[in-house]
């Protein structure tokens, strides 16, 4: 007498069913889903007072071991510009070929640190703060725009100490001062762009991290912190795609756009072609595609 065995029916995908109908009825969803974008610009926006308490806190506990406490948010970016003024303005003499080039210098010192700044903390916004990533839920923008948000609450702390500077060194107030509002919103659009893209990489590859020093210090050095961009790209001496990547350099955009507004003898004619636009373009394509780009991953952060 033959035996004939007959397979059960799988059930699992009907009880996949059951389970997601039950969830819907439920209201419940799954756990660090991926919100859509409109939705996940709210949640930032309803957390808007924790990305600016976390920020303020970060930047007091920042010099909290120090003795001098808070003055490093000013001596720092002021020690650095005493060392390039030695190295570039006496050593290399490029003082004599810039007027006011100790307020020159220290604009695109402190501008420049912002940026360097931001985009540091930025590439650390996921990776070293994994334990805060994985205990609460919350939109992850919001770390790298809160450490953007410190760094640019640094720079004005540094910004009172740059006008007694330009004033010390006989640059008088001028109604052009009120353009470097513009152009810090502008600046923190991109440094907040640019952080998020390095968020992303940095929370996947924590070793970039390591490489981010070298390759903003390279940066540094074509931004024109420490030297005149129009100086060198007059004439025909240089290739036209070598001068429009010095001129177009988004960082030199920021800062010959804030040195024009503080330096009265830094003139319009010294700015590159479109500033303005190019520093609105800058602004727009890495803060918009910087946030889509870190909002793509956002269900994988903190996991692995």
């Amino acid at each position: 007498m033959s035996q004939v065995l007959h397979t059960p029916p799988s059930t699992s995908a009907a009880a996949d069913d059951d389970l997601a109908a039950l969830a819907a009825r439920h209201g419940l969803t799954v756990s660090g889903a991926r919100p859509s974008l409109p939705e996940y610009v709210r949640q930032l926006w309803a957390r808007r007072h924790f990305i600016t308490a976390f920020a303020t806190a970060k930047l007091t506990a920042q010099y909290s071991q120090a003795k001098l406490g808070q003055v490093w948010q000013v001596m720092t970016p002021l020690l650095n510009a005493a060392v390039y003024y030695f190295i570039f303005g006496v050593l290399l003499g490029t003082k004599r070929h810039v007027p006011d080039y100790i307020p020159f210098l220290v604009t695109g010192v402190f501008i420049w640190t912002f940026t360097q700044s931001s985009i540091m903390a930025g590439t650390r916004a996921i990776s070293g703060n994994l334990g805060l990533v994985r205990a609460l839920h919350f939109p992850r923008a919001a770390l790298p725009i809160s450490f953007c948000l410190q760094q640019l609450q640094q720079l004005l702390f540094s910004m009172a100490a740059l006008i007694v500077i330009l004033l010390c060194f006989g640059v008088p107030v001028a109604v052009s001062w009120v353009l470097a509002l513009p152009a810090l919103v502008l600046q923190f659009m991109f440094n907040t762009g640019v952080s998020m893209i390095m968020a992303r990489m940095g929370a996947k590859t924590p070793d970039i991290a390591q490489l981010m020093p070298f390759i903003l210090r390279t940066w540094m050095y074509v931004s024109g912190v420490m030297w005149s961009i129009d100086k060198l790209t007059k004439g025909d001496h240089l290739p036209h795609a070598v001068t429009l990547a010095l001129e177009t350099n988004p960082a030199a955009v920021y800062i010959d756009l804030m040195r024009y507004a503080l330096i009265d003898s830094f003139h319009a004619s010294q700015l590159p072609p479109h500033v303005w636009a190019a520093a609105t373009g800058w602004a727009l394509l890495a803060g918009v595609g910087g946030f889509i780009y870190f909002w793509k991953a956002e269900e994988t952060y903190g996991r692995g």
